[in-house]
Formats: structure tokens, C-alpha cells, sequence
């Protein structure tokens, strides 16, 4: 680590026991037991266990792969694996520039996007600046801002699941507050939160901290994303990942979209190239924008099919605009997913602060039906009163 970046971290509070902890995180976050994606997304690597006819749902995967144009690039590019090839890097930088109407230097390229959630935990948050989240929202800042000694506020979700962000900004004022972070659509509820009160929040939260938007369910529901946020100049940082609608989970390819200044303090702590094949499967499906817009229609159907068997059957659930939902099996959480893995479905790992919830991944039509079926055999249709 170099003396700047050192003196930056005891500036803002790091004692040397604890800068020993943010190397850790900046330098091995993908593989670090708490945050990364793997240990999140739990049942996701079941390595033997998982049967060839599983049905998972458990890591709000898309069930569809990438396109065969992307498939075509990355295999091109595959051919070409001994060369390190960054024009692969800046060309999908150039191309995302051009269709958001932005700057290349408001993109910082990322393996995916969690890492670059991690960096911005680093980069805005302290021992003496915390951060604010949402209760339940996705784990991995939370954790993250604890495993480096910085405050996590955790702010419940409004009943309509949407964040409370006044709520937020009054907890972020009422202590040192380095970093908000919003995931909208949520994970796990698939809940939006309005583009109003988004920029409600960046207006009104103390001077100095930063909101980090995370925006990867972004493309499944009609709320405008962020991007003119940026354009604007505002304390905001996107996240944007390839890992979702574009069916690219296990090739790692994302952003951090921001003003220069505010991406320069995270990616002080990126090191190494991105995987090519990623690069140039990335930049071959954000010309297909006719694609994501089929994507998102078949999952909305597929939503609303599982939306109206809960209905039908008495389970209440999570408004989602996304592609999960958190469903109330009126049962502890843990029985239900052993219970379902025990015929096969695997879903959404745990959530204490709602301990009868499961979250549900969309899956195909068929996998759906499945699902359907054993949750019945799980939680019973004997249930069903409403």
C-alpha cells in the first residue's frame, strides 16, 4: 500500500490494527468468508450436492445466459487469451460512455459489481464516518463497514418496502455518516424505492457523505436510473452489473458510475486486468438493447404468475418490481429452505430481521411450477386463509 493512501486512511480515523483490516478487504474481498458473493448467495456452490435437475433459486440469477452474439465475442476473444488486451476494457468503456451520454471517466470497470461496492465502503466510510443502509437490504456493505471498524446504522424498510429515507438521512444526521447506501430495486425484497425520494436523499443528507446506488436490478423494473444523477455532478456513486438481466453471473463484469473525483478514492484500491471474456461479452449485449427489453418482459410475466399463485393461496409477499420477492411462509425461514432443498429447490438464504421470510428467485416457467408445487408440500395449502 502506498504512504498516501496510508496517510489518507489514519486521516480519517483507521488505526494501524485496522488498516490492516481494509488491505484484507481491498486486497482478498472476493474470497473473505463474510462479503463475498459466494457466501452470500447461500446453496449457490453446492459443488456435488446440487442434483442435475435442481432447480435454483437462490442467487437472483437470470435463468437465461448470455446472448449468442455475446457468446460469439467472448469465444472470439477466447482465441486471443494469451495477450492481455485492454482495448477490450476501454472499448466496452466507450460504448457504455456513448449510450448513457457520459464520460468515459465516469466509469470505473469491475469484476461484477460487489467489489466495487467494497471499495466504496473503503473510500467513504470509518472509524468516525459509518454508513446507513436499509433493514433488510443486501448484507455485503453492511459487513463490509463492520469488518473495517466504520458504524452501520440499519434503517427498516417503510411497510410498502420501500427505504425510509427520512428515516435515513435523519440517522445519517444524527452521527458522523461517511456513505448511504441504497440497492433499488432491493435485494431481497425486489422493492423500489421512488426516483423522488432518491433525490430527496441526495439533497438533504449531510454535507460530505456520498450515496451509493446500486442500481443492478435496475433493467427489471420502470424506474429511471440514475445515470442523469451523474451527469448532474451529484455526491452519487452507481453501481451496474452484467451479472443480472444479462445472464452473466459467472463472468464477472460490472461499473462504478460517478464523478472522477468521488470513482478516483475507490479505485485506489483496484489492482490487476479484467477478464477479457467478460469485457467482450459485456460490450457485445449492450448493443442489444432490444434483448434486455425481452428479458424484462418474460421475467415480469413470470413474477406475476408467481405473484398470483401467492395470492391465490394466501401468502403475503413482497411488492417486487425485480426478479426475487421475499414471501412469508409463516414458518422459520431455515425449515422451509431444507425443506425445499430436501425436493430439490433451492432458495434464497436467510434474513433474521424477518425470520418467516424466504426469498425467491425467478426462475424459468418451469422451474416456477416446480417451486409452486413443493412450497405447497412445505408450507401447506392448508394454510391458505389469508
Amino acid at each position: 500500500m502506498g504512504h498516501e493512501r496510508l496517510e489518507d486512511l489514519l486521516r480519517r480515523g483507521f488505526s494501524r490494527r485496522s488498516v490492516l483490516r481494509v488491505i484484507a478487504l481491498a486486497g482478498a474481498g472476493a474470497s473473505l468468508p463474510f462479503t463475498s458473493e459466494r457466501s452470500l448467495a447461500q446453496l449457490s456452490d453446492l459443488g456435488n450436492r446440487l442434483p442435475a435437475d435442481a432447480v435454483k433459486i437462490n442467487a437472483n440469477e437470470f435463468p437465461e445466459g448470455p446472448s449468442a452474439r455475446a457468446l460469439s465475442a467472448l469465444a472470439d476473444v477466447a482465441r486471443r487469451g494469451n495477450r492481455y488486451q485492454y482495448a477490450e476494457t476501454s472499448e466496452l468503456v466507450r460504448e457504455a460512455a456513448k449510450l448513457e451520454s457520459l464520460a468515459p471517466d465516469n466509469f470505473e470497470v469491475y469484476p461484477g459489481s460487489s467489489l466495487a461496492l467494497q471499495h466504496a465502503v473503503i473510500a467513504f466510510t470509518s472509524p468516525t464516518h459509518g454508513l446507513v443502509t436499509a433493514e433488510p437490504g443486501y448484507e455485503a456493505a453492511t459487513e463490509a463497514a463492520a469488518f473495517i471498524g466504520a458504524p452501520v446504522t440499519r434503517v427498516p424498510l417503510r411497510a410498502d418496502g420501500a427505504h425510509d429515507i427520512q428515516a435515513m438521512v435523519a440517522a445519517g444526521r444524527e452521527k458522523p455518516t461517511g456513505l448511504f447506501y441504497v440497492c433499488n430495486p432491493n435485494n431481497p425484497t425486489g422493492t423500489v424505492t421512488p426516483r423522488v425520494e432518491i433525490e430527496a436523499l441526495i439533497e438533504s443528507k449531510p454535507e460530505g457523505s456520498v450515496v451509493l446506488l446500486d442500481e443492478a436490478y435496475i433493467h427489471f423494473c420502470d424506474e429511471p436510473p440514475g445515470v442523469d444523477l451523474v451527469r448532474a455532478g451529484k455526491d452519487v456513486v452507481l453501481l451496474r452489473t452484467f451479472s443480472k438481466i444479462y445472464g452473466m453471473a459467472g463472468l464477472r463484469a460490472g461499473f462504478a458510475v460517478g464523478r472522477r473525483d468521488l470513482l478516483a478514492r475507490a479505485a485506489a484500491w483496484k489492482s490487476g486486468a479484467m477478464p477479457v471474456t467478460a469485457m467482450a461479452a459485456a460490450h457485445a449485449m449492450l448493443g442489444e438493447p432490444e434483448l434486455v427489453a425481452a428479458r424484462k418482459k418474460g421475467n415480469t410475466a413470470r413474477r406475476t404468475q408467481l405473484q398470483r399463485f401467492f395470492d391465490e393461496h394466501g401468502y403475503a409477499y413482497t411488492p417486487s418490481v425485480s426478479n426475487k420477492l421475499m414471501v412469508d411462509a409463516r414458518m422459520p425461514t431455515k425449515q422451509v429452505i431444507d425443506d425445499l432443498a430436501s425436493r430439490g429447490i433451492f432458495v434464497g438464504r436467510p434474513w433474521a430481521v424477518w425470520p418467516t421470510h424466504v426469498r425467491v428467485s425467478i426462475g424459468t416457467a418451469d422451474e416456477m411450477r416446480r417451486f409452486q408445487a413443493a412450497f405447497l408440500e412445505v408450507a401447506g395449502p392448508g394454510r391458505a386463509q389469508g
